[in-house]
């Protein structure tokens, strides 16, 4: 953080903002601001979107999208730091709707048949509800800021609100924080170009043990080898992504194996077509590739996985999640009542000056009843008029307490370990009962609940991402009004761009298509694995048809975990996951962790968690590996855009010249080289 940071932290009565309250001539909401950060809102939340249909995680992009706002409008003749806070403001609302998007709307997809759940996974629904969402969470913050941002600002820090201020600032200065970023973006683009169009690097090396195999059938270890992926484990650190890893270790390494052993091929292809991963017994295909002319499997590891191993994961989720809400129970109960009290001490304080205008309280309560309002009159939506209308009050009272709890809670341990998906669950758990006490226990009730866990869920994460918004503009003297309007334009550009996205990457391939499978998601491409275990709940819950034999053990993994001291849900995640996935994670976790070694031992200064060049670094290898993912979707969808790149692998030549194992060595070591490359980043001196 630069040395500015600690000024940054005074009592409120002596707090000055970096541009005073009284000057009125600095440029703010200027044309120019709102266009950059609109465009900044679509690219990260499409990339968001990405990421998290593929790994489950999200990064928070405030600091990436303040640094690229100074170098994107010194091209363009200059800005202020107004101007720039108005860019990050808005552009990073995108991250966060998409974030809570991609964690509950693809359990639409993994709901019951006759529930017809995934009929209302389609544009309009996924649109409104991340519209609604967002909005919700901007509008519950505005009478919360005063409390919680202003009269509470010595006591809870907003790390990531704060580190984003300091960039600001430092940039206001003269610092040169992009161009570490760009390089990131570039080399993650032609990295992944190299990969997904000319298939010079293979993109997921494996090796498998033979189902045959006497004392370890069906082992897998394999790597999606991203830039992506890399750049997430060294942003989450060492110990986060070894958690993660432990979790895909034991599954593949351990639950497998186990099952490969004692698991007939029959049995495990009856419970892939209970579950309607395979047609029948007599249909080939399916998970796992299921042959009926032999009764064996083309991919062992895969077909248990699905038949067994999410549904273990699915539980260790659950249990996980559930244990962060009760752990973090007193904080929420705690947050509540304060904010309450605040708010009305609050209520009638004069804001004459700019810095304390907000948009009007009477805006949010109309803004609340007209959420309402129009959950009961849009017939895409799940249910009648009536039922509607119960899901809106539902959210609009659920939303307000876990948006208050979501905004307190990551001022204390910033938004990365904001517990939205423990709150999701509660508010599904809640609502779920209600339905049940008023008789709504038929599957046709599972989309409805799907709603209120999905907009609660978009709310607390746009809630949090806002709370670090609201700081960084307190702390460089922002106007709020103008920074809650552009939470709500960032809202609608993000709400347009995640529904086209979502919808794209779930196209399925022809292949696919012809096997039966409709949907992309939820397959090992994108696993969704938030939005499969919200799915899980509901159906638990409403229709009573899981295996809870096979949740409860995930749901004692958990609290082994615990027990062990180990924060369960990050390790549940990774039970969930391909290792494909956690794989490549924890080796940009590794990096991480030798970097720091290294510093430490040459008595150097550990890099700062948001500012420094490895981050930095790492921060555009995210974004650029998944807009190239994003990009790569887009082309593929069209078949003679898609026939012309195809022409352009060179994996069939590869294959042909080094054998399948050396293609993915070759892979494995182009892997290493990045790796290489982040370290060295990672190495220079800090730019802040």
């Amino acid at each position: 953080m630069s040395e500015s940071a600690p000024s940054l932290a005074k009592p409120e009565a002596e707090f000055q903002p970096y541009i005073p309250a009284e000057r009125s001539d600095v440029p703010e909401f200027t044309p120019k601001a709102i266009i950059i950060g609109v465009i900044f809102g679509i690219i990260f939340g499409a990339a968001t979107v990405y990421l998290a249909l593929k790994a489950g995680l999200t990064v928070s992009a405030s600091i990436p999208i303040a640094v690229l706002a100074i170098s994107v409008l010194k091209k363009l003749g200059g800005s202020t730091i107004l101007e720039n806070n108005v860019v990050q403001t808005i552009g990073s609302a995108g991250e966060s709707i998409a974030a809570g998007v991609v964690f509950t709307l693809p359990g639409f997809l993994f709901l019951s048949a006759d529930s017809q759940g995934s009929s209302f996974f389609e544009y309009w629904t996924i649109f409104t509800l991340a519209l609604l969402g967002g909005v919700l969470g901007t509008l519950m913050m505005v009478p919360l800021r005063r409390s919680l941002i202003v009269k509470e600002h010595g006591n809870l820090p907003y790390p990531e609100g704060t580190a984003c201020a300091s960039v600001l600032i430092a940039g206001e200065k003269g610092g040169d924080l992009a161009r570490t970023a760009f390089q990131g973006v570039g080399f993650a683009f032609a990295y992944a170009v190299l990969q997904k169009i000319v298939k010079l690097i293979a993109e997921t090396p494996a090796l498998v043990s033979s189902q045959t195999n006497k004392y370890f059938p069906s082992a897998t270890v394999n790597g999606e080898i991203t830039p992506e992926y890399m750049g997430v484990g060294y942003i989450i650190g060492p110990k986060i992504a070894g958690v993660l890893v432990a979790g895909g270790v034991l599954a593949w390494l351990g639950l497998i194996p186990l099952l490969a052993s004692l698991v007939p091929p029959d049995t495990i292809a009856t419970q892939l077509v209970k579950l309607g991963y395979l047609g029948s017994l007599t249909t080939a295909g399916g998970r796992g590739g299921w042959d009926p002319a032999t009764h064996t499997f083309g991919n062992t590891a895969v077909a248990i996985y699905f038949a067994y191993v999410r549904q273990i994961g699915a539980g260790a989720v659950a249990a996980g999640g559930f244990i962060t809400l009760l752990k973090t129970l007193p904080t929420i109960i705690a947050a509540f009542k304060e904010s309450l009290g605040s708010i009305r001490e609050g209520a009638s304080a004069a804001a004459t000056r700019r810095t304390d205008r907000d948009l009007p309280i009477t805006f949010v309560l109309f803004g609340s009843i007209g959420l309402v309002v129009v959950m009961a009159l849009l017939p895409f939506l799940p249910g009648n008029v009536l039922g509607r209308l119960l899901l809106g009050v539902l959210i609009v009272v659920f939303g307000f307490f876990f948006v208050t709890v979501a905004s307190r809670i990551v001022g204390i341990i910033g938004s990365s370990s904001n517990p939205i998906s423990g709150m999701t669950i509660a508010t599904l758990m809640a609502t779920c009962l209600i339905f049940i006490g008023i008789g709504w226990t038929g599957d046709v009730y599972q989309p409805m609940a799907l709603c209120v866990g999905g907009m609660v869920c978009i709310a607390a994460a746009n809630a949090g991402a806002t709370s670090q918004d609201l700081k960084t503009g307190y702390l460089v003297g922002a106007t709020p009004k103008a920074q809650q309007i552009g939470l709500m334009i960032g809202a609608v550009a993000a709400a347009v761009v995640i529904g086209l996205t979502m919808k794209l990457l779930d196209t399925p391939t022809a292949e696919m298509q012809a096997q039966g499978i409709n949907h992309m998601i939820g397959t090992e491409k994108f696993p969704a694995p938030q939005g499969t275990l919200m799915a899980t709940l509901i159906k638990g819950l409403l229709a009573f048809n899981l295996d809870w034999q096979f949740v409860l053990v995930g749901v004692f993994l958990s609290v082994t975990m615990e027990l062990c001291g180990v924060k369960s849900l990050s390790f549940a995640v990774g039970a969930y996951l391909p290792l494909s996935t956690t794989a490549p994670i924890f080796v940009g976790g590794a990096i991480k962790g030798v970097a720091d070694y290294v510093a430490q031992r040459k008595g150097e200064k550990v890099e700062e968690s948001e500012l420094g060049p490895g981050n930095l670094f790492a921060t555009g290898l995210v974004a650029g590996g998944a807009l190239a993912g994003v990009l790569v979707a887009i082309l593929s969808v069209n078949e003679g855009i898609s026939g012309a790149i195809g022409k352009l692998s060179v994996e069939h030549g590869l294959v042909g010249s080094l054998g399948a194992g050396g293609y993915q060595l070759l892979g494995v070591v182009c892997f290493a080289v990045m790796g290489y490359v982040l370290y060295r980043v990672s190495r220079r001196p800090s730019q802040a």
